[in-house]
């Protein structure tokens, strides 16, 4: 085990507000990231499978063209969404994530670069999708295939940040900073975790879209309702497995925090599977009535318990990790109360002001889908 002396000292200046403050904002802003995050990512996947997988060439096509118009708007509202968290998770981890950051200093350095073109990429396909499908498509593909990469950097440095053993050992063998966190057992189910459940979302995307033109053209939201569905039941399935696989790679000790030693863990658990069961099931049931309502009200109302849970699941999964090493006890706090309200009002309508954009942006589509 690593000598204590070796992990950074702690922050020596006190929170601005009380520790749980902190603890709740980096969980509520990562659900909300993690959100648009595997809407836009599954959503990119799934404009691709389209183009291959869809019986009807002509709806795939189009169908992909809807999907690529969506992507540079979800793309910024993962980024912007995913700085919350990212800087809470600094506050309360810094001395762990920066740490780890220094080792893997160049795969985080491009992870900046990738996502601009990621972006470009998104972009390009959205101008480009209604008269040249198999640039567009191509683009989608290479910003997919960054993200793909982004994300697999992601993983690598915060698995690495729960680790501190390793940091010596990994750093002087390669002071460079083109290091990988490969002797991380839960390294690639962590990874599948987050990607298969990206392209279940993508599913719900598509059933969102369905039900926005249900009314207006019922054959192609017909289309949309079926692949998407189907999308998001195959996904939640494959996700079973690798839930399965990332839960057997923990350590005993770690492991057992989920399967009875921690009630709230294993409550957390339960509710996840009989959640993501249920909404199988459900899904499975629109599909056969062609029941839009619900498919987009009910199976993503459930979905959001489940990433809720898993969200939570995660943190308490990382100050198991930490175990000794991380003492919250030791933060000194010192509350700014003359600035604490007034963040606490800005943040909250930071939030109401995203979702009446996208409101309104639902609504501005809508009127495009009818003037076209």
């Amino acid at each position: 085990m690593m000598e204590p002396n070796l992990i950074p000292t702690l922050d020596p200046n006190p929170l601005p507000a009380p520790y749980w403050v902190f603890k709740l904002l980096l969980i509520g802003t990562f659900f909300l990231h993690i959100l648009a995050m595997n809407l836009m990512l599954g959503g990119a996947v799934l404009a691709l499978a389209l183009r291959r997988l869809s019986k009807n060439r002509e709806q795939g096509n189009r169908m992909f063209v809807d999907l690529s118009k969506k992507l540079p708007v979800l793309l910024p509202a993962t980024i912007t969404l995913g700085i919350a968290p990212l800087l809470f998770l600094q506050v309360l981890y810094g001395q762990f994530f920066y740490t780890s950051s220094v080792i893997v200093a160049w795969p985080w350095f491009l992870v900046l670069l990738f996502l601009t073109l990621a972006y470009y990429g998104f972009y390009y396909a959205s101008f480009n999708s209604g008269q040249y499908l198999d640039k567009a498509s191509m683009a989608v593909l290479l910003s997919v295939l960054l993200l793909f990469v982004i994300g697999f950097t992601y993983t690598n440095n915060l698995t690495l940040s729960l680790a501190p053993s390793r940091w010596a050992a990994k750093y002087f063998k390669g002071p460079s900073g083109w290091n990988l966190n490969w002797s991380e057992p839960t390294l690639v189910p962590r990874f599948l975790h987050f990607f298969v459940a990206a392209v279940a979302m993508g599913g719900l995307l598509l059933v969102f879209m369905a039900f926005a033109k249900w009314r207006r053209d019922r054959e192609y939201a017909r289309g949309l309702l079926q692949f998407g569905g189907k999308a998001f039941m195959f996904a939640t399935m494959a996700q079973f497995l690798v839930g399965i696989w990332f839960l057997a790679t923990l350590s005993k000790q770690i492991r057992m925090l989920f399967l009875g030693d921690s009630a709230i863990a294993t409550v957390l658990l339960v509710v996840g599977v009989i959640g993501g069961v249920g909404a199988i099931f459900l899904m499975a049931e629109a599909l056969r009535k062609e029941n839009i309502r619900l498919a987009a009200y009910y199976v993503p109302g459930i979905i959001g318990v489940v990433i809720l849970s898993m969200s939570l699941m995660r943190d308490m999964l990382r100050d198991a990790y930490l175990g000794v090493y991380y003492h919250p006890e030791q933060f000194v706090v010192k509350t700014q109360w003359s600035v604490f309200p007034l963040f606490l009002v800005l943040f909250v309508a930071g939030v109401v002001l995203w979702f009446v954009m996208l409101s309104r942006y639902k609504t501005s589509t809508a009127l495009q889908n009818r003037k076209g």
